[in-house]
């Protein structure tokens, strides 16, 4: 059987304020708030729409924009991506830090922008 295509699953917001935007998205597009996801003692918040993820990462004003910080894909196996990376002749895949279970490594498009490749997908949304 082939593998499936790759997904988006998610996407990062940098923002001052994660928790102003969470409630944003909350009240707007009804989306739910996950749990038990992110790095002990940040302020990111994250949510589903029960589709992709968004998570909105706190941009401590230390001269970064606001704005989209990186996406990620949901993929049945590394090794084939990685292949088409090195050939295309981008920066990674760069295994990430063990505190980032649901994403395994990160890379770059031709442009530079960050994406997350992930074998193990997220989670769901609480009840």
């Amino acid at each position: 059987m082939a593998a499936s295509k790759p997904k988006i699953r998610h996407i990062a917001l940098m923002t001052l304020d994660p928790e102003r935007l969470a409630k944003f998205y909350e009240e707007a597009f009804e989306m739910t708030r996950l749990t038990g996801k992110g790095v002990p003692g940040s302020k990111a918040v994250y949510m589903t729409d029960g589709y992709i993820t968004l998570a909105l990462l706190e941009n401590k004003a230390d001269g970064r924009p606001s704005g989209l910080n990186h996406f990620g894909f949901k993929v049945d196996s590394h090794e084939e991506i990685e292949s088409k990376l090195k050939k295309a002749g981008v920066r990674g895949p760069a295994k990430r830090p063990a505190d980032r279970p649901y994403a395994e490594t990160r890379a770059t498009d031709p442009d530079g922008n960050n994406f997350d490749l992930s074998v193990v997908g997220f989670q769901p949304a609480d009840s």
